[in-house]
């Protein structure tokens, strides 16, 4: 069996253009699919993929570790750079569907059958809606907790919200006020028994990032992401030793080396690898090897499109230390006319029941994507009041 065409087809998800990755055989019908998505450098994934390409037609696709060392190894630079990674990561996806497609089974069956019966996902406010995640401003406490309402009353046990402003290095207590308003006001409208996370999406420095989270922490959550820079490794274990509050993080980072450093530095206790960005399957499968050698959870950061989503799950019904999956339903009203899915949700507790078909048990419909082309990302830009750069 060998490899004869490996394709990109971007299909146009408003804040994101979904890449998947298309690995076709010489077996007649026997395809693999993936993912590549990385918002505002679509053409620069699409360029990677094609630059990959040359390495892969004409192997063996059954070869997964040997094309993916070298994916990673040739041409001299290692496949560290988030580009790179994430073109790595959208082939790999594909050759593990085709080897389960190959053996008849799902892709969990292939990393020794499933460790756990179910998997509870989370939602973004809104469900997905950009402009509920992203855009409600902090001032609004009272939309914070009227969309947490909400993902309850659609049978999550759990959402994310971004109730943290950006801020400058160092602002005074005004947006800490706020993110603890809004944060208090979701956690009175759902009560104590539902698990509350907050993204920080990396916004504060380490200073502000620390007053974020001691005064979120009465608030119970379930977990806090990204307080400050994933650069700043002596920053965050800075906060993650200071509250008793898990700090999660990880998403940035792309390859097994930066997640050594992360764990070893004590920054985290939440592992939110993203399986489109760091290499692949395989690469998490080694990273999260490491992870449970510290006893660290698995939550991967999961915001992309269809085949991202099928890829965590079987991702964690083989891993022991994966706690929960992000999810997002309702960023795009066609999102469903694209992918059909071999896994099954149970609308009244948002739990996940293992796939059954082989690969990653989804198909893709061609013709769907091509009625949604390629079009530029919706810009995101964020600047501070004295009209400096900030972080989105």
């Amino acid at each position: 069996m060998k490899i004869k065409r490996v394709e990109t087809l971007i299909c146009h998800a408003r804040m994101r253009n979904w890449v998947f990755v298309k690995v076709t055989t010489d077996q007649p019908g026997l395809v693999g699919w993936g993912e590549a998505t990385l918002e505002w450098h679509t053409r620069s994934v699409v360029g990677a993929v094609e630059d990959l390409a040359q390495l892969l037609v004409g192997q063996d696709p059954t070869r997964i570790e040997y094309l993916w060392q070298m994916m990673w190894r040739q041409h001299f630079w290692h496949g560290t750079g988030i580009v790179r990674a994430t073109a790595i990561a959208g082939v790999d996806l594909a050759l593990w569907d085709i080897l389960g497609k190959v053996h008849g089974v799902p892709c969990h069956q292939l990393w020794g059958g499933p460790v756990r019966d179910k998997i509870r996902l989370y939602s973004h406010l809104g469900g997905g809606k950009m402009e509920d995640f992203y855009e409600t401003p902090v001032d609004n406490a009272k939309r914070f907790a009227e969309l947490a309402i909400d993902a309850v009353e659609h049978g999550y046990s759990a959402f994310k919200s971004m109730a943290v402003p950006p801020t400058m290095p160092i602002e005074g207590n005004k947006p800490v006020r706020a993110a603890a308003a809004c944060v208090e006001a979701m956690r009175e409208a759902v009560g104590p028994d539902v698990d509350i996370m907050v993204d920080c999406h990396a916004r504060p420095s380490p200073a502000m990032g620390m007053q974020f989270a001691k005064a979120l922490e009465p608030y119970d959550l379930y977990f806090l992401e990204e307080p400050c820079w994933p650069e700043s490794l002596e920053g965050l274990a800075k906060i993650n030793a200071a509250v008793a509050t898990p700090i999660a993080t990880g998403e940035r980072l792309n390859h097994l080396a930066a997640f050594r450093d992360l764990f070893a530095a004590g920054g985290c206790e939440i592992c939110q690898l993203d399986i489109t960005h760091c290499g692949g399957l395989s690469e998490a499968r080694r990273i999260a090897a490491v992870a449970e050698a510290y006893r660290i959870a698995l939550a991967p950061h999961n915001p992309q499109g269809p085949v991202s989503t099928a890829a965590s799950l079987e991702f964690g019904f083989s891993q022991p230390s994966y706690v929960i999956c992000e999810s997002v339903q309702n960023d795009v009203p066609w999102r469903y006319d694209v992918v059909d899915e071999g896994f099954q949700i149970d609308p009244k507790t948002q739990t996940v029941t293992p796939n059954e078909r082989p690969g990653l048990g989804i198909n893709i419909n061609e013709e769907e994507i091509k009625r949604h082309p390629f079009e530029q990302e919706l810009l995101q830009r964020v600047f501070y009041e004295d009209g400096s750069v900030g972080d989105w």
